[in-house]
């Protein structure tokens, strides 16, 4: 006779956990022994083939039970993964996530709580609180410094991260605006795909492009183009490119911005991991400038997917979002005293992703994570003076933060698009690629792991150079 299947949460739910935990564990190790690398070898088509057979058939009449179907597709899709703890998995911003993260997260599944209303998640509603208060004093300080201030503390909302931020620092900026034109968005050459996208899905006017002929937007052509613009403006700059990891101008964009009246948001989704660096916050000087931030702690925070951030500096931007669902959060309820969560997000349900970046910012404080973030700057230091003492090699330029921009001396374009592939095919080494803005193609290297060293990257160059000679 059929049982029903147990529960996770519930005080019997880690009776039923622990063995299954077991399972899971064992079929993380057993998937990265097969694989025996950074990527499955082969390519896409010999990895989806493996995955087919693995995973057998997928809904079948009669189950197969829970230790069978864990082990089976979780040993398939580790065997199969692209694994950003191994020391030559390099390509994006791509984080290996701590294990106290990790397990964190395993609680908020377990839990389940829905952040869309208080009486789904009354712990987990407040610890939101806690954590983005905190995060919105990290980027913009207390209130003028004075603790007897009566202005509102800036405000931050919890993403999925740095395009789901972006877009609502777009949405922010059109709602806010009291203007019978529409909001011109600039963005600099340099900026991420989804500002352009943000201003499409929202039915803006096609972004205003600033040059960027160094990587960075230009102060001058920035000038410029704002003296020439009528309307409402909001000018986005960039903590930490997406190709390069380059910081634009801060302090001077936000004199442009003010001297022009123009709005400012920074997508800071890279870089913000500075903030927590005593050896390089500096680099976010003009950050609390900005009148919206965004931040991703799937990258220089060592998060599980997701863990975004918008930090907002004046808290009455926010209240744009405002919905009323009567399910929700009745007008009486919230005048009774539960918290309406409804207009702290565009989503209606949503994970407790707030509870694994709670426990990471508690278990390592300010100095652990600052430290995190220092070595992987210095990785990107090291790789780069291989690079540049290296004969065979040619350096885009000193990393700003994490990430290194190369390729061989000589190698045209094609040449380094079949590098990066034959590698990823070989499963040896995940490398990116990043076109600059004079259009030279050049292999990236986005170093987030802390745990890789010195002669990780010496392999890492010598695959390369092995691909270039053949």
């Amino acid at each position: 006779m059929s049982s029903t299947p147990p529960l996770a949460g519930g005080i019997q739910g880690p009776d039923a956990l622990r063995p299954l935990l077991t399972t899971v564990l064992d079929a993380l190790h057993e998937g990265a022994t097969r694989r025996g690398g950074p990527l499955p070898a082969g390519g896409p088509d010999a990895v989806a083939a493996r995955l087919r057979e693995q995973a057998g058939t997928v809904l079948p009449e009669q189950g197969t039970g829970a230790d069978d179907a864990l082990r089976t597709l979780v040993t398939a899709l580790t065997e199969g993964a692209a694994d950003p703890a191994d020391p030559l998995c390099a390509a994006h911003l791509h984080c290996p996530p701590l294990a106290v993260a990790t397990a964190a997260d395993l609680a908020a599944s377990a839990l389940n709580p829905s952040m869309d209303s208080w009486d789904q998640a009354p712990a987990a509603s407040a610890l939101e609180d806690l954590v983005t208060a905190t995060l919105a004093r990290e980027v913009y300080g207390p209130v003028h410094g004075e603790a007897h201030s009566e202005e509102a503390p800036a405000d931050a909302l919890v993403t999925t991260g740095g395009t789901e931020a972006n877009q609502l620092a777009v949405l922010l900026a059109r709602e806010t605006t009291r203007h019978p034109e529409p909001v011109r968005l600039l963005v600099g050459a340099n900026a991420h795909h989804s500002l352009a996208r943000a201003a499409w899905l929202l039915g803006l006017p096609d972004p205003l492009t600033v040059p960027a002929p160094t990587g960075t937007l230009d102060p001058a052509a920035l000038d410029e183009a704002l003296a020439d613009l009528p309307g409402p403006k909001l000018v986005t700059a960039t903590a930490g490119t997406t190709d390069a990891g380059l910081i634009d101008p801060l302090p001077e964009i936000a004199d442009i911005c003010e001297r022009h009246g123009a709005r400012l948001h920074i997508d800071a989704a890279y870089g913000a991991g500075l903030l927590l660096s005593a050896r390089h916050r500096a680099r976010l000087d003009g950050l609390a400038r900005a009148h919206t931030v965004t931040l991703d702690l799937h990258k220089l925070g060592w998060q599980p997917v997701a863990a975004g951030f918008l930090a907002v500096r004046d808290p009455a931007d926010v209240a744009a979002l405002t919905y009323q669902a009567d399910y929700l959060n009745a007008d009486d309820d919230t005048e009774a005293g539960l918290p309406d969560l409804l207009g702290r997000s565009l989503r209606t349900t949503r994970r407790p992703d707030i509870l694994k970046i709670a426990v990471t910012l508690k278990a390592l404080g300010r100095t652990g994570l600052g430290a995190l973030t220092d070595q992987v700057i210095d990785l990107a230091h090291h790789l780069a003076h291989l690079v540049d003492t290296h004969p065979g090699f040619e350096l885009y330029d000193t990393p700003t933060l994490s990430t290194v921009l190369f390729r061989p001396r000589g190698a045209d374009d094609t040449t380094i698009a079949d590098i990066r592939r034959g590698l990823l095919t070989e499963g040896r080494a995940v490398l990116g690629r990043a076109r600059t803005d004079d259009g030279t193609l050049w292999l990236k290297a986005t170093l987030l792991n802390p745990h890789t060293e010195p002669g990780d990257l010496t392999a890492l160059l010598k695959l390369v150079e092995g691909h270039t000679t053949r």
